[in-house]
């Protein structure tokens, strides 16, 4: 059983007791008379491959309060597309966007043609089109986005998550989901080992600072997991690189006001792929998505008003090395007590790889600050192509002829 503990500056709800899943998808399914809901599935043919992208849609068939959902597919051969599309014929209310079809990437080259870039293929890119598809039918009022490479999925996960933002009767306007990642052993490295320790590095030397405070509110801030209304996914901009999920975060925080941002507890445990960590590429896995969310944040900090020099970014990944090999420290208590395999060592070259790439970020932002891979939103996007809304939802149509 979870805690009932309130940290921060956001509401947390947690998982308390023994959920009713049929209780919660009535109220749910009440609730979408009012706000219909929205799923956006941002998918690689791999995760299809996988078999986990299968087993979420032989869930979903099985939830009724869902208006629509939208499987954006990236990376995938025409083949491969018509063997998803055929796969999940019997999924009703399901849309897919080949990310890779002739039509869709006619209006990449549109937008960049308006200096419009959706920036360069990835997650960024297929949610940021999910949710320009879901606002073009205008059909949803709620969103919301999870990965497909969820393992062990089950519909607890989506209701939870699409609740607080789904209930007419709250006025909560963005929800993050967040779960614990731990079988045999502690996983979720990125958060545990890198982004809280980094926050609050961050905190250490620049003090009090609201937004730090904010983010550091969140217990899994790297989740995938989010629901929104649509005002929100109208105004957002989009990062196209691993800084998506904090980059995200920031754009709430400039949006909307506090008390209407929540966090959910979506599930007792979850787990999907893990990225491997390769410290001799810093182009690669963990220590790329690193680099690029400490880069987001040191943007995210200078829009702010923060003042940086050249000597900061050394002085904050000392700082970061001590605070991060503290966290080992207690890591290590937790895990003998919970009878876990723990590898101290694996977790101090983790740890070591990281403050290596604090520097790299600080070098890249320091060379050129101003620099920030945002795709428009949709109020840009749409103002200066007014028929673009309704080209996408032909250029989906005809993809999928």
């Amino acid at each position: 059983m979870s805690d009932f503990f309130q940290n921060g500056v956001i509401t947390t709800f947690h998982r308390l007791g023994t959920l009713n899943v049929e209780k919660l998808e009535d109220q749910l399914k009440s609730f979408s008379r009012i706000r219909p809901i929205a799923l956006v599935l941002p998918s690689l043919y791999r995760e299809y491959a996988s078999g986990a992208l299968p087993n979420i849609m032989k869930t979903l068939k099985k939830v009724t309060y869902l208006n629509e959902i939208v499987l954006c597919l990236d990376k995938a051969t025409s083949a491969q597309f018509k063997e998803v599309k055929e796969t999940f014929s019997s999924v009703k209310k399901l849309k897919i966007i080949w990310n890779d079809g002739k039509n869709i990437k006619k209006l990449y080259q549109l937008l960049e043609r308006h200096n419009l870039s959706p920036g360069d293929a990835g997650k960024g890119r297929a949610v940021w089109i999910s949710l320009g598809y879901v606002l073009a039918r205008g059909k949803s009022r709620v969103i919301a986005i999870h990965d497909c490479d969820i393992v062990n999925y089950d519909r607890a996960m989506l209701g939870r998550l699409c609740f607080p933002v789904g209930n007419p009767y709250e006025e909560y306007e963005f929800c993050k989901g967040f779960y614990s990642r731990v079988t045999t052993k502690m996983y979720g490295r990125a958060t545990r080992l890198f982004f809280t320790p980094f926050i609050r590095s961050l905190e250490k030397i620049l003090g009090y600072l609201p937004f730090l405070l904010y983010i550091d509110s969140f217990r899994y801030p790297l989740a995938g997991e989010i629901a929104m209304r649509r005002d929100l996914a109208m105004a957002m901009r989009i990062p196209s690189d691993w800084g998506l999920e904090v980059g995200t975060l920031a754009e709430v925080y400039k949006s909307v006001t506090l008390n209407r941002i929540c966090q959910v507890d979506i599930a007792d445990n979850y787990e999907h792929k893990h990225q491997p960590l390769i410290p001799s590429n810093p182009e690669k896995g963990i220590l790329k998505m690193t680099i690029d969310i400490a880069k987001s944040i040191f943007r995210i900090l200078a829009q702010e008003g923060v003042e940086f020099s050249e000597g900061f970014f050394k002085t904050l990944s000392n700082i970061y090395l001590q605070i991060a090999q503290d966290a080992i420290i207690r890591y290590g208590g937790d895990a003998a007590l919970n009878d876990l395999e723990f590898d101290r060592h694996a977790e101090s070259l983790c740890v070591e790889s990281f403050a290596g790439g604090i520097d790299r970020a600080g070098n890249l932002f320091w060379q050129n600050p101003s620099a920030m891979q945002l795709i428009p939103n949709w109020h840009r996007v749409t103002a200066a192509l007014p028929e673009f809304f309704s080209e996408l939802e032909e250029a989906v149509v005809k993809d999928n002829k």
